[in-house]
């Protein structure tokens, strides 16, 4: 019987946003950035011959060319990003991984420290 489960990988990034579809005296309206942090999730059974789910240098490697392109950028100047807010991250960055990661089961993008967004592709 095989063992499954969930393994994850944190990356961060700065950016800077603004939220063009809240109201205009909302102050995520303003332009405004985070140290956003990133964590991405694959799940599937142990290999009986490596003993893992997945390389962790294998998932940075899928990861990494997305937070170099959102690192240190304008979040909103990313096609896919006009309103980007942290449901709209994670599902673009879901949406550039699950073609490379079939294992992958969520990403969840964090603005801060208390906030937060998990996206685990359609259901």
């Amino acid at each position: 019987m095989s063992q499954e489960v969930e393994l994850l990988r944190r990356f961060s990034f700065d950016s800077a946003h603004s939220l063009p579809n809240v109201p205009e005296d909302h102050k995520c309206h303003r332009l405004h950035g985070h140290t956003f942090q990133v964590e991405i999730k694959v799940t599937g059974p142990i290999g009986e011959t490596t003993g893992w789910v997945m390389d962790f240098a294998d998932l940075k490697k899928a990861t990494q060319p997305l937070i170099e392109a959102l690192d240190h950028r304008y979040l909103n100047e990313i096609e896919g990003m006009e309103n980007p807010t942290s449901e709209h991250i994670s599902i673009w960055m879901w949406d550039r991984l699950k073609p490379q990661i079939k294992e992958l089961s969520a990403v969840t993008v964090h603005e801060t420290c208390n906030t937060g967004c998990t996206y685990r592709g359609d259901h």
